[in-house]
């Protein structure tokens, strides 16, 4: 070939390369690197136990026995530095929006049985992001997230299917709801639900077992070419204190007759979990699944649960109200049989699991969360250097402090110090916030004390308290060294961030009862808007 002909041949040619590497890029985004079909997504498992303390797990050295969550966490990733919120509502609103609860105006409190609102409808949630990104949804066990109008539902807001109950707890066995008003009197409804009807005929099943069987169900017809996410909240380990009497027995030995109730509704529990991670095996899923345990809040002390060593219960931000126990098992898991210390919030869940589930945020709002699924399987360092606990200005505590005077106000129990009321962040508010190793605590936190070990001596002691509190919660998990003296600027810096969260809080929605929701003698609690 001639010089001339060579150089009249260039552009063929050039076209001709980049043909090629244009299918080459092609073919690697179908199939890989490696020329393989990549793997299809995985089916995503998410188990939300209710009120379950941190010492309340067989692998936190508790009296209670949970083989099946040891051995789970065992084999998957523990979660040891893992946060949720102090209350059910909370926490489920930020797992399906993935913001703060400040950024949806319900940084108060819980959803109540007659008030009239829900998560914002124009929050776009978790099992919305799941079917747009080609997955079955499935919901199983409690909602809590609002009910007062059907377009609050689950099967409004994402998911294809749901049976369970739509307030925040019930009668194990009779799904029975009774509410207290104002009005000073009681209203009861069965409280349970297939879809958007009134599911009927289930009087005496216990509701863990109940909702086991459900899971089980579905999971034992799901196509597996199909991706499925699976939502399973269960009503375990909630007061009321019910369980079948099987499950007590073996913890006889537990003199505290709330402790043992309490420790049969865990192992009820345990013993769901491995019924379904059984079942996944069984239909041939689990080779391809994620999935991930959770608690919602700390362990209720008024109901047998029990935090140790850590300081606080549920409702307070003190490590026992916020700290959860929570493991990742999977196949998919690049480093099975570890423990993560890193940092990771509920609200990270909505990022970590659509990202699995190749999907992406289109139309929801800022998130607060991060994929976390480096972190976890590749034990990557976490994103998160900074985690949101709560602002709620109004905050009253909801249930009875052992050593504490409840008759005293909040400013009598809690010490004024003004010397940071200059830095823009009014410092009486209930608040909490972590960065790296410091947590910093405002106004008054909740019920502090630190509630012996079950079974142990009754050294129930409570600590002095202050407008603002400073701790280093890696070394100090039990927040027993309060050294807000020594790090006047690192206080500083964390009432910053929390001026700058305030700034950016939407309202509190905190509408009072509507006499409306009224469900009758012979009605069910539900939409009544």
């Amino acid at each position: 070939m001639s010089p001339t002909t060579r150089i009249l041949a260039l552009p063929v040619l050039w076209k001709s390369t980049r043909s090629i590497l244009i299918l080459v890029l092609l073919a690697r985004a179908l199939c890989g690197a490696d020329g393989q079909p990549p793997p299809p997504p995985p089916h995503i498992v998410f188990i939300f136990a209710d009120d379950l303390g941190w010492h309340d797990v067989g692998y936190h050295d508790s009296e209670i026995k949970t083989p099946h969550l040891d051995s789970l966490s065992a084999a998957g990733v523990r979660l040891e530095n893992y946060y949720v919120q102090p209350l059910c509502t909370p926490s489920r609103n930020q797992l399906m929006t993935g913001r703060y609860q400040i950024h949806t105006g319900m940084q108060h409190q819980i959803i109540w049985p007659c008030q009239p609102y829900c998560v914002p409808l124009d929050e776009k949630l978790l099992p919305q992001l799941m079917k747009q990104a080609g997955y079955d949804t499935h919901m199983v066990g409690k909602w809590h997230l609002g009910m007062y109008k059907k377009d609050c539902l689950p099967t409004r807001r994402g998911f294809d299917t749901y049976f369970g109950y739509l307030t925040g707890s019930e009668d194990y066995y009779s799904h029975v709801r009774c509410v207290h008003t104002a009005s000073e009197c009681n209203r009861c409804a069965l409280d349970l639900r297939d879809g958007e009807e009134v599911a009927t005929g289930y009087e005496g099943q216990y509701s863990t077992e109940l909702f086991t069987k459900r899971v089980v169900n579905i999971i034992s017809k799901q196509d597996p070419s199909k991706p499925a996410f699976l939502y399973v909240a269960l009503q375990a380990v909630h007061a009321p204190l019910q369980v079948p009497k099987r499950y007590v027995a073996p913890y006889a030995f537990i003199h505290d007759s709330s402790r043992r109730q309490y420790a049969g509704m865990v192992s009820a529990m345990d013993e769901a979990v491995g019924n379904i991670t059984a079942a996944l095996r069984q239909a041939g899923l689990w080779n391809n699944t994620v999935l991930v345990f959770s608690t919602d809040n700390g362990g209720q002390t008024l109901s047998g649960g029990s935090n140790w060593p850590l300081r606080g219960r549920k409702v307070s931000l003190w490590e026992g109200g916020v700290r959860g126990v929570a493991f990742v098992a999977s196949p998919l898991l690049r480093r099975p049989g570890t423990v993560s210390r890193d940092l990771v919030h509920v609200s990270d869940w909505l990022p970590t699991l659509v990202g699995l589930a190749r999907g992406t945020h289109n139309g929801t709002k800022p998130l607060d969360g991060f994929d976390m699924w480096k972190t976890i399987s590749y034990g990557k360092a976490s994103p998160r250097v900074e985690l949101l606990h709560n602002i709620d200005p109004i905050f009253v505590d909801m249930g009875a402090c052992p050593g504490r005077d409840e008759g005293s106000s909040l400013t009598q129990r809690v010490s004024d110090d003004q010397r940071w009321s200059a830095l823009g962040f009014n410092v009486s508010i209930h608040a909490a916030i972590r960065f790296n190793n410091w947590k910093l605590l405002t106004g008054y936190p909740g019920c502090d004390v630190w509630f012996p070990r079950p079974g142990g001596p009754n050294t129930t002691r409570t600590g002095s308290l202050k407008s603002v509190m400073l701790f280093d919660v890696d070394r100090d998990p039990e927040e027993r060294s309060e050294v807000s003296d020594h790090f006047p600027s690192v206080v500083e810096f964390l009432l910053s961030r929390l001026n700058h969260y305030q700034k950016s809080a939407r309202p509190i929605i905190f509408p009072p009862d509507d006499p409306r929701c009224d469900p009758g003698p012979t009605g069910a609690w539900g939409p009544w808007a």
